[in-house]
């Protein structure tokens, strides 16, 4: 596995790459890409962190699994490729920031644009074998992203941290609220979106939070493509 980050990541991740369970994880991912198709492609692994270098990070937005269909993950939490049609929970999203902050819904589900305007969009498990959900699960990603939350916590500007269901609430602990926000509301799929994510407005909040912290706010109207 490759792993190409930039530099400004560098001084704090380097160490992880070293451990053992992170040369585990190397050496399981590398035998499912020899057995299996997995997802996303090696050179997206880690593309969230390149679009979004540690220094910019203003918002991140926490996912769980990549998604598992053809063509979809590209290492960006809920965002898929251009020209490929938008899953269910990203659907969801879009209706929620319409009626939130008045955005037309694009043509496409490439998110981009906001990794590259400081919002860090990071899935907790950064791989998965094609058509199986959290086939990649419990072999070390997961320990790898949280030291990830842990030095994006670390940041003496504040943060907003944006986490929808339960799975991602559950990382909290790792965030220090005295000097950062936490956005949160239930989880934007079909199965759980009626029960609180609809109506939470949460880009409306976080541009009101970055708005407190004197940051530039994120222009959520994605172009169509």
């Amino acid at each position: 596995m490759q792993i190409d980050i930039p530099e400004s990541w560098h001084a704090h991740l380097n160490g992880e790459f070293e451990k053992p369970y992170f040369q585990k994880l190397v050496r399981f991912v590398d035998d499912e890409r020899q057995q299996y198709e997995v997802f996303p492609p090696e050179a997206d692994v880690f593309s969230a962190l390149r679009h979004t270098p540690y220094d910019d990070v203003n918002v991140f937005l926490l996912g769980q699994d990549p998604y598992h269909d053809n063509n979809q993950a590209h290492g960006l939490c809920f965002s898929v490729r251009p020209g490929i049609k938008p899953p269910p929970s990203l659907v969801n999203m879009f209706k929620e920031l319409h009626d939130d902050v008045g955005c037309r819904i694009p043509n496409n589900g490439y998110l981009v644009p906001w990794a590259d305007q400081g919002m860090l969009m990071l899935n907790a498990v950064l791989t998965v074998r094609a058509h199986q959900a959290n086939s990649h699960k419990n072999h070390g990603w997961e320990k790898f992203t949280d030291h990830v939350i842990k030095v994006v916590n670390a940041k003496e500007s504040p943060v907003i941290f944006v986490l929808w269901g339960g799975y991602a609430q559950k990382k909290k602990a790792l965030i220090d609220t005295s000097r950062h926000t936490i956005v949160e509301a239930a989880h934007p799929s079909p199965l759980s979106a009626r029960n609180g994510f609809f109506g939470s407005r949460p880009f409306s909040k976080i541009n009101a939070a970055l708005r407190a912290a004197g940051k530039p706010e994120i222009d959520w109207q994605l172009p169509n493509l």
